[in-house]
């Protein structure tokens, strides 16, 4: 492989792989092919040099040959010989020189430098662990559980490394007690490293102060003990020692540390693991279902929609069948090479951490969105003139939407406030994704195909306090969602305005 066909697969990798493309689940399921890639240009580079040293060899052994068969005796030299000397070693040295910048390792060194740079870095590594940590919070996960498939029951092995980096991110994240988990974990690590006793000090430093933090004294006292048994001449560690053992006295509550809380003050934490849904088997006897025409629209009196009631009230509605396979594999392909971290409406940054996700948006200009769009205004009776564009969104690890509502304006100029959100589901997802209303206990579970609409409008204009949703972290799998928001301005006729304060 030469070194133009090394530039021309580096360059062909470099428009592949844009930045920040880890943070998506479904991008990032590419860095196993992006690595297999890396090695087999690794393992053709390698070829390369080594067909380089084979002509460079070539030239050595003519060199050594013309140099025992002309080389001239300097005493006895005549001019003509020194010229000949002269002539050789600026004609084959000049060569040689070419031979070298033919090397393929400048190239490719370059090339490898500026790929570094696409791939995951530092920040976007603390961005994953901070997910891993987010997902143990919700779902109330230790570490075994995070790192054991519950399917299939394959052990994800963590070196002490990447062990270490969790436990300091959850530190860093005042997650305390995770953070002593993974601590925790470490130690059971450190037993073959060459630095075991420099780290095991490092460890109890942060386990005790992790328990410490979280509340737990005695963890916090057995763990400066074990600093001072592997160091007596830890002055610090000495002096720490007495004065936690003369907080005893005084430290009433020792909460345990090994022990997750299953419970949560989080209504919308509850709701994520399937907690806290307000909806009574009774009550949820008397939704119903049906094929509907949407007051008779002529575009569905022969294929009428499936729609179910998810609530009451406020009414939800899941329309079946909305969007198919094709469909679906269309807008997801149009967005992939155009996913950017998603933003929030917020003056101090539109990135944010209540917010992981990456998004594209995508015009009606491609008759698939096109037809998509007016197929959403048939099932459900919107006009779409005013609305915003298509959104696609893709979830990374631990990826979520933080409660928000949906009604604020993006500038001066918008539609009026979103009147309504449609949330199409492009992807099933294995564990976690629901969409929850925390303020009245509703999980809307994904599922691929469908599509689900609610207001965000009372009728009479005021924000409605029950629209207040999230998006819950993806555990399992990888959440695929296409969103269109309703602006209020040509809705006028179709979802008429109340005089009442609490319609």
């Amino acid at each position: 492989m030469g070194t133009k066909k090394f530039i021309i697969f580096f360059c062909w990798l470099a428009c592949a792989m844009g930045h920040e493309f880890y943070s998506s689940t479904d991008l990032m399921a590419n860095l196993i092919t992006k690595e297999e890639e890396l090695v087999q240009s690794f393992g053709d580079y390698i070829e390369a040099v080594e067909v380089h040293l084979l002509k460079l060899r070539s030239v050595l052994l003519v060199l050594q040959i013309l140099k025992l068969s002309g080389r001239p005796d300097l005493e006895m030299s005549d001019p003509l010989a020194a010229y000949k000397l002269m002539r050789r070693l600026r004609e084959e040295w000049a060569t040689i020189a070419e031979y070298t910048k033919l090397s393929p390792f400048q190239e490719y060194q370059d090339l490898l430098e500026y790929e570094l740079q696409q791939i995951p870095g530092k920040n976007d590594l603390d961005e994953a662990a901070v997910g891993i940590i987010r997902l143990q919070e919700i779902y109330k996960l230790y570490p075994q559980n995070i790192t054991t498939d519950h399917l299939t029951g394959t052990t994800v092995h963590l070196n002490l490394d990447q062990t270490y980096h969790l436990g300091k991110v959850a530190y860093t994240l005042g997650s305390y007690q995770h953070a002593f988990l993974w601590f925790l974990q470490c130690l059971s690590k450190i037993k073959e490293h060459k630095d075991a006793d420099i780290l095991k000090q490092l460890l109890f430093e942060y386990l005790g102060s992790s328990a410490y933090l979280f509340g737990n004294l005695p963890y916090e006292i057995y763990f400066t003990q074990q600093r001072v048994n592997l160091d007596p001449t830890n002055l610090e560690a000495r002096l720490d020692l007495v004065s936690l053992k003369g907080q005893r006295s005084a430290h009433i509550s020792n909460p345990d540390i090994l022990t997750l809380n299953e419970t949560s003050k989080s209504t919308y934490e509850a709701l994520c693991r399937g907690e806290a849904v307000k909806m009574k088997s009774r009550r949820k006897r008397q939704l119903t279902c049906r094929y509907s025409t949407v007051g008779g629209n002529p575009k569905l009196m022969y294929a009428p929609v499936k729609e179910e009631e998810e609530w009451d009230k406020p009414p939800f509605m899941r329309y079946h069948d909305v969007i198919s396979e094709t469909e679906i594999e269309h807008l997801k392909n149009c967005s992939r090479p155009r996913l950017q971290r998603s933003e929030v409406n917020s003056k101090d940054s539109p990135v944010s951490f209540n917010r992981v996700s990456q998004s594209a948006g995508l015009t009606e200009e491609d008759p698939v969105v096109f037809r998509v769009i007016q197929r959403l205004s048939d099932i459900t009776g919107m006009d779409m003139e005013s609305a915003d564009s298509l959104e696609v969104s893709n979830y990374g690890i631990g990826g979520h939407f933080g409660p928000h509502y949906d009604t604020g304006k993006r500038d001066e100029s918008s539609d009026g406030y979103r009147i309504a959100t449609i949330l199409i589901y492009l992807s099933d997802v294995g564990v976690g994704g629901a969409t929850v209303f925390p303020n009245i206990g509703a999980s809307l579970k994904p599922q691929k195909g469908t599509a689900v609409m609610w207001y965000n409008l009372l009728q009479n204009g005021q924000v409605d306090e029950q629209s207040l949703h999230a998006g819950c972290p993806v555990f399992r799998g990888s959440k695929w969602i296409a969103t269109k928001w309703i602006r209020e301005r040509g809705q006028e006729f179709r979802r008429r305005c109340a005089l009442s304060e609490t319609e």
